[in-house]
């Protein structure tokens, strides 16, 4: 199989090998990274390395590493975290098997434009490469820099499919959903 690997202006997104995994639990696990998704242990990075590679052996498609391009910055060739597209498989989640776009970015690449170039060329390929009528992302609601992103990107808040995901506690347990078909994606 070919590796995937999908370029931006600023960006490289690809798949991921075996040494990435430390270096993205290093970059990512951090209290203010995780602080809407609940600090990962061992087991935890384990049963997230396990979803993801699962995901992309079945779909060809999930979350991609993402590393900033050799520019001479201070980040260059640097991973800064992951961005991409899985299948969505939250427990009481109301649209399993959709394609689902999510990120995760490392503290000090935030508010440069890194997430947004890349759940652009991630929204970009999963309506193009890989037939997407529709794509949904999930956060809970106090993650406003998510769902931030998510209006930015053009999606839009569906409350009819927020749900409560009971594998967190309560103040990360109630999940709103934002989705955007690809005619809207594609301003049809």
């Amino acid at each position: 199989m070919t590796e995937f690997r999908l370029e931006t202006d600023r960006l490289v997104l690809r798949d991921w090998r075996d040494e990435d995994w430390p270096e993205f639990f290093r970059l990512t696990n951090t209290p203010a990274v995780m602080r809407w998704l609940g600090s990962m242990d061992e087991e935890k990075q384990l049963e997230q390395r396990a979803r993801v590679e699962s995901c992309a052996a079945q779909h060809g498609h999930s979350f991609w590493v993402v590393e900033r391009k050799a520019d001479g910055g201070h980040l260059s060739g640097e991973m800064l975290g992951f961005c991409g597209l899985k299948r969505a498989n939250a427990p009481g989640c109301p649209v399993p098997g959709s394609f689902e776009i999510g990120w995760r970015m490392r503290e000090d690449a935030w508010g440069q434009g890194y997430a947004k170039e890349a759940a652009t060329a991630s929204l970009d390929v999963g309506f193009d490469r890989f037939g997407a009528e529709e794509i949904v992302a999930l956060t809970v609601i106090q993650n406003d820099a998510s769902w931030g992103l998510m209006t930015r990107l053009g999606m839009r808040r569906r409350e009819d499919l927020d749900f409560p995901d009971d594998r967190y506690e309560p103040e990360l347990r109630d999940t709103i959903v934002y989705s955007i078909t690809r005619d809207e994606w594609r301003g049809a």
